[in-house]
Parts: structure tokens; C-alpha cells; sequence
């Protein structure tokens, strides 16, 4: 009967780790296209900033051309320490073609809306929300 008992307890018990496990939720894919066109999203938006067509143009090319590259460093096969490097190094070309394509006073505008839209999805980023 003690044996009955504990096996009883055991299949139970197993039978909770199972279903336990079975509710993990997945992280989302870094690399996914879904949060890659939300992140375009935000950067595309140039609401309140009154850009010429010229530039609005410039900015959303050079913005699909970083989105494409971010996420292909932080789906590539790198170390952590490469990934970051490159993703700095990404920042900084990008941080220059705004402040030469805005001025200063307009890409910080620009910048601060980003960073408004981008904060929600920080953690679904990963290392690639060091470029914002």
C-alpha cells in the first residue's frame, strides 16, 4: 500500500512538471521579421519634424539599410563581444549620417522619439537595442 501511495505521488508529480512545462511561454525570435518591421515602424516615423521629401526619403533608405544590418549582426554567429562592437560601430555611422542629414538640434528631435517608441521593446531586442 506505502508502495501504491508513492508511486501515485510521483506520477503526479511528474504529471504537474510536465504541464508546468509545457506553459513556458517562447521568447520571441530576435531576428523575426515581425519585431524587425515594428522597429522600422518607430524609426519611420517622422511625425512633428517637418522634413523636406528629400530628406524623409534619405531617412527612411538609410533606416530599412540599418534595420537589415542590426538585426544580421545580432542573428549572425558571433560572440556577444563582436556583436556589440559591431552594433556600436553601426550606431556611430548611423549617429552621423543623421547629425549630417538633420543638424544637431533636429537629429536629437528625431533621436528622442526613437527612444520614446523603442523603450517597450528593449527586452524583445536584446544586444540589438544597444544601437538606440
Amino acid at each position: 500500500m506505502k508502495n501504491l501511495k508513492t508511486l501515485s505521488l510521483l506520477l503526479f508529480l511528474f504529471g504537474v512538471v510536465i504541464s508546468a512545462q509545457a506553459q513556458v511561454p517562447k521568447i520571441p525570435n530576435v531576428g523575426g521579421a515581425d519585431l524587425s518591421k515594428q522597429v522600422l515602424g518607430i524609426l519611420d516615423n517622422t511625425s512633428g519634424l517637418n522634413l523636406t521629401g528629400d530628406q524623409t526619403t534619405k531617412l527612411k533608405a538609410n533606416n530599412k539599410s540599418f534595420v537589415d544590418q542590426l538585426f544580421k549582426i545580432t542573428g549572425g554567429s558571433g560572440s556577444d563581444d563582436q556583436k556589440k562592437a559591431s552594433i556600436l560601430d553601426l550606431k556611430n555611422k548611423r549617429m552621423g549620417f543623421l547629425t549630417n542629414l538633420l543638424g544637431s538640434g533636429l537629429a536629437d528631435k528625431y533621436l528622442g522619439s526613437v527612444l520614446k517608441g523603442i523603450n517597450p521593446l528593449k527586452s524583445k531586442l536584446g544586444l540589438a537595442a544597444l544601437a538606440f
